[in-house]
């Protein structure tokens, strides 16, 4: 099995979560869940053989697997990952999803989710379960059927997540755990634009809305989305927005 198609349009119910640790007694497991999809976040190096497909597994790699499917895991030793066992209700788009993928820059926001699922879930299930729905969709979208490249995604959220800061090439590659070449010549593919153009893009769409959607004075809303000029701000949105930002604000552009 190398996809499962996942629907999320609901919360999912979350019947049971926590840190599982294997490969100390024995170093293979052989299970199936019959009514529960699994979700696991992993940090080690092993082999997961899900219905007769066999899957590499490392540091940052995250599966899910559906209900009634047998699974077969060889570990190198003492393994320790994080997991879910979810009910998934039938609502929403079905959504074409790998067995088994890399989250990359993905990783620590996976993991301290799920960390923290794990914490409040005796105490507040609906907070753990929102928690886990979150994980679910990012990693629906880590690498969906016709969707942008893992390195892309990686890169889009980490701009996203950094608009108000100081946002270089470089570091977005970093962030997406690629070159600054690669990532150039993958985002192009995929979007039409550089990463310079795209950041400028999402930085004047947010200062759009909030321009719009917020009493926000207009320096306020320029350092919010990165710009410490105001000058360069006024620019910026004559260039991209077609107005000052006082017109956008007034909806004249």
């Amino acid at each position: 099995m190398e996809r499962v198609l996942v629907r999320l349009g609901s919360p999912p119910v979350v019947a049971n979560l926590g840190v599982g640790v294997h490969g100390v007694a024995s170093r293979r497991d052989e299970f199936l869940l019959p009514e529960l999809w699994q979700l696991h976040v992993y940090g080690y190096t092993a082999e997961l053989t899900v219905d007769g497909t066999t899957h590499p597994i490392r540091p940052g790699h995250v599966s899910l697997v559906p209900p009634g499917t047998r699974v077969s895991y060889r570990y190198q030793g003492r393994s320790e990952h994080l997991y879910v066992h979810l009910r998934l209700s039938d609502d929403g788009e079905a959504l074409s999803v790998p067995v088994m993928q890399h989250a990359g820059a993905e990783t620590p926001l996976f993991t301290g989710l799920l960390r923290h699922a794990i914490t409040v879930a005796p105490a507040q299930p609906a907070m753990a379960a929102a928690e886990v729905w979150t994980v679910l969709w990012r990693v629906a979208q880590l690498s969906t059927s016709g969707g942008a490249h893992g390195a892309v995604a990686a890169a889009v959220a980490h701009v996203e997540a950094n608009l108000a800061g100081p946002l270089t090439v470089p570091g977005v590659a970093a962030a997406a755990g690629v070159s600054h070449n690669h990532l150039t010549r993958l985002f192009r593919a995929e979007t039409g634009l550089t990463v310079v153009a795209w950041i400028r893009r999402r930085r004047l769409e947010r200062a759009r809305h909030l321009l719009r959607a917020s009493t926000l004075p207009i320096p306020a809303v320029a350092a919010a989305v990165g710009f410490d000029d105001l000058q360069a701000f006024n620019k910026a949105c004559r260039r991209e927005l077609g107005a000052s930002p006082r017109a956008v604000r007034a909806g004249r552009n």
